[in-house]
């Protein structure tokens, strides 16, 4: 386990083997691909972890070579995707994938749907938390969080963003992930746990739980 991997996780992790988390969102620009990245980094040490990126346009997968220890993998077939033999599989979904994310959303364990603060951003989850409740109704295990991501500084939420989100039947996680150049730049210096940002650190690290959390519930 990296150092800066919270020891908590090591109370989960071996129990939850061979398990999908899906970032998706139908919208474009709020950073799923560093998420998923991110996440993959951060259970790499303990765990058999593939990337799998579904955008055959390629984002992710073009960061093979940089990232020779994380198993990256360029995949749109799903059933190729259940079968894969690693503990851990991380999707990274594109936009344009939103027609085929109910199929996608029933072989997962765990759905993270990241969001900006803003008003409008919110309201465009709206589409993703809906497929994901459809999803619930056939596949009861399906766990599933809304993060607030790429949060500028200072901004802070507004009370009307924060009405709207309890009114989602998704549970907010409590992590906040910031708007930082360690994350902006996380795939070219081998993601935030390799860098010298400690809130970085603590952010993806502390997100990681919850999600480890909420699966083992």
């Amino acid at each position: 386990m990296h150092k800066y991997v919270i020891n908590e996780l090591q109370n989960y992790v071996y129990l939850h083997m061979g398990k999908i988390i899906t970032i998706a969102h139908q919208k474009g620009g709020v950073g799923k691909s560093t998420l998923a990245l991110n996440l993959a980094i951060c259970f790499q040490d303990q765990l058999t972890v593939a990337l799998v990126d579904t955008d055959l346009q390629g984002s992710i997968a073009d960061l093979k070579e940089d990232l020779p220890e994380l198993s990256i993998i360029q995949e749109d077939n799903f059933e190729t995707i259940r079968d894969l033999p690693h503990q851990l599989i991380i999707i990274d979904t594109p936009p344009y994938l939103s027609n085929r994310l109910p199929e996608l959303f029933l072989i997962s364990d765990y759905v993270l749907i990241p969001t900006k603060a803003g008003f409008f951003d919110v309201m465009a989850i709206r589409s993703t938390v809906a497929l994901v409740r459809e999803a619930q109704t056939r596949h009861q295990e399906l766990k599933a969080g809304i993060v607030l991501n790429m949060i500028k500084h200072r901004s802070g939420v507004t009370a009307e963003v924060q009405e709207l989100l309890k009114t989602f039947e998704v549970p907010l996680l409590a992590t906040v992930i910031h708007d930082r150049v360690s994350f902006t730049r996380s795939p070219i210096t081998g993601g935030v746990l390799n860098g010298e940002d400690s809130k970085a650190k603590e952010e993806i690290t502390a997100l990681a739980e919850e999600v480890v959390n909420s699966i083992s519930v």
